[in-house]
This record gives structure tokens, sequence and C-alpha cells, in this order.
């Protein structure tokens, strides 16, 4: 049963390179990065950037690995595990995911989001991204405690394509369709589930809307005190620590 990790924006998969390690230490070693299109993978031609076609391209790795995965997202990548946890709980034994406000009904989106979902701001926005040298994009990242190796794959998978990927997927999802794919997923068949609640995480939500997310989708929570909204790299070893203990009660 593979575990499967799914980042989100403005990301690669070094954001889960520390905590994979730290499972693989508790012999967890059938761990799988996927990289959405646009966010550290090829865009395919033609591609949109929707939610619903980042859903649609979950799962189609999801089916190609098999199915019976323990499904992993941040960020977005929580935002597609969500999409699959709605429309396609048959491929899941289990998942788990932060951003929980995410499918609140008050939920709003943050300022960043709101300012890529305004056409031409949001342009403007991303072209401000891409303009930075390599060493402004290291600086950048390292003000959120983003560094070394992680940041220089972060910063190298930062390009045109990430940019215009942003925008269709921040687009598509503007309210309601987050409120919309919550109501989804609290109908839908259920499978085990873990709602990771980084408490300073100011990006979604208050931990009381990730919790009222969690019991309307039936699922556990695993708090992570005093982490902020990259709490893989801040607590790595808290985080495999918890992620085990949901697993081995299954």
């Amino acid at each position: 049963m593979p575990h499967v990790f799914v980042h989100g924006n403005p990301e690669t998969e070094a954001i889960w390179w520390p905590l994979a390690e730290e499972l693989r230490a508790r012999g967890i070693d059938d761990v799988v990065l996927l990289s959405p299109p646009g966010f550290g993978a090829p865009v395919p031609a033609g591609w949109d950037a929707t939610y619903l076609s980042y859903w649609d391209w979950l799962v189609t790795e999801l089916e190609r690995i098999g199915g019976d995965v323990h499904l992993v997202g941040h960020d977005w990548g929580a935002g597609h595990v969500y999409s699959v946890v709605a429309h396609r709980p048959d491929l899941l034994v289990s998942w788990a995911a932060d951003c929980g406000g995410l499918l609140h009904p008050d939920y709003v989106w943050h300022s960043g989001a709101q300012e890529w979902q305004t056409p031409g701001l949001g342009e403007q926005v991303v072209s401000a991204m891409l303009e930075r040298s390599p060493q402004q994009m290291l600086g950048f990242l390292a003000k959120r405690g983003i560094s070394g190796d992680i940041a220089a794959h972060m910063a190298a998978g930062t390009n045109a394509d990430m940019g215009r990927c942003i925008l269709g997927l921040y687009r598509s999802a503007a309210q309601p369709a987050m409120r919309d794919l919550g109501l989804m997923a609290e109908h839908a068949v259920r499978r085990p589930g873990l709602v990771i609640i980084a408490t300073e995480d100011a990006f979604v939500g208050t931990a009381s809307m990730a919790e009222n997310t969690a019991e309307r989708l039936g699922a556990r929570t695993a708090t992570l005190d005093g982490a902020g909204h990259w709490w893989m790299l801040e607590q790595p070893a808290a985080a495999a620590n918890s992620l085990c203990s949901f697993w081995a009660a299954l």
C-alpha cells in the first residue's frame, strides 16, 4: 500500500524530503512523491490548470499506481486530496491533509490568493515573481524558513509554467468552489481520514474551521503546535509520528 504525497504552490516535491526521511527511519519505505503539472513537473499540451483538471490528473496517477493508497496532501495538494475524497474514495485506503479550513462554509481566500484571482493584478503579481533573480528567490524562501537544497530545488522549479498554473488554479477555485467541494466530500463514501492542523498556519482559516471540516468528513485530527504552513519542514519528526500513529490505528 504506497504512501503517496502531493504538494502545492509554489512548491516542488523537495518540501517532503525531511518528512520522507523520518518515515523511512520508522520503516515506511514505499513513499511516492507526486508533483502536479506546473509545480515541479511538465505541463501537458492544452493544460488549463483548473482544480478539476488537477483532480483528474491525480486520479489518473493513483489509478496508474493501482489504487489502495495512503494519500497525503499539503496546500493545494490537500485541495487535490479533498477532491479525491469527494469523488473517488474507492482509490484510497486512507487520506491525510492539512488546510482543512479550505472546505469550511465561511472560508475566505487569503489575500495572495485573491490577488491571483483578480484579472490584471494576478498577472502583475506573477510577473514580479518571475522577475526575481535566483538569489532573490532564495532570499524570499529563506524568510519563510526554507533553505538549503530544498530552497534551491523550489527556486529552480519557479518558471512561467508555474505562473500560468497558479492563475488558472486559483481562479477556478474562487468561492463557492471550495464550499461546494466540502459539501461533496461530506456526503461521499468515507475512508479513514486525518486533518493535520498546524496552529500557526495563517493561510487556511482557523483551527476551529479545520476541526469542523474533520468532524464533517468523519476524520481524526493531528495538531502540530507552533508549526506554520510548512510544518513538514519545521516539525518533520512530529509529523511523521502523527502519520505513523494514524496509519497504525487503521
